[in-house]
């Protein structure tokens, strides 16, 4: 495919947030950024010939960035819900995830009817507050992302008490589910498509965008990176 024109553009910058949530993303001691997520941000601003950074900004602050002009694309973590498709343009996905319900270890949860009554959190005008909102009688706790490690928030709730679940994609409570005090109670299959969010109107770079990833997904590259930092889960795009 055809670099992205450098008078257009000298830099793919990428927001997304400063939080360690492996395997998606997350910084060793020397301030590199290891994850699946890293590892798409690169190689899709290699694929389109240009050099790379990473814009950091709070979870609430994503879409007001790429208004700003502040990045280019917000690669972090963004299931494609209608809400968030009235505040930028997706390319076609990236990944696909379930979804999952994190407890305290030793919690009975294990099924939505068992959350009558119980304060279940998720980042706000999310797909996984969607999905709590569906669990018949439950109190809904919604967390703003204005904080810098909203999952951080969220664990830390669930551990003193403030809540007694939250939900996220599963990719992302998995590694948490290893600590000694958390576990997932249960799975839900939504098969949540994330995509990258590019700023309205802006049709030119979303088409080469998109012709990255579709190039990638062809070439077996996004496949394999993939399988180096999620090799538990299925490839949700078929062989290449």
């Amino acid at each position: 495919m055809n670099a992205i024109s450098k008078g257009t553009l000298r830099e793919l910058r990428i927001i997304c947030c400063d939080l360690p949530a492996p395997p998606l993303f997350w910084k060793d001691d020397k301030g590199y950024r290891h994850g699946y997520e890293s590892d798409l941000g690169r190689l899709l601003a290699e694929t389109l010939g240009l050099p790379s950074s990473f814009a950091y900004q709070n979870w609430a602050d994503f879409y007001p960035a790429l208004q700003a002009g502040e990045g280019e694309f917000v690669l972090c973590g963004q299931g494609i819900s209608d809400y968030r498709k009235t505040l930028a343009d997706f390319t076609e996905p990236y990944a696909v995830f379930d979804e999952a319900v994190m407890v305290l270890r030793g919690s009975s949860a294990r099924r939505p009817a068992d959350l009558v009554g119980k304060k279940v959190g998720a980042i706000a005008n999310s797909l996984n507050m969607a999905l709590a909102e569906t669990f018949t009688g439950c109190i809904c706790v919604p967390f703003g992302g204005d904080s810098d490690d909203v999952l951080g928030d969220m664990v830390q709730a669930l551990r003193d008490g403030s809540i007694d679940a939250f939900v996220d994609d599963d990719v992302a409570l998995v590694p948490l589910a290893e600590e000694a005090d958390l576990a997932i109670g249960f799975s839900v299959p939504t098969q949540n498509r994330w995509g990258i969010a590019v700023k309205k109107g802006n049709g030119q770079l979303l088409s080469q965008v998109d012709q990255a990833l579709a190039t990638v997904k062809a070439n077996g590259q996004l496949e394999r990176i993939w399988r180096k930092w999620m090799p538990s889960l299925a490839y949700p795009f078929g062989n290449t």
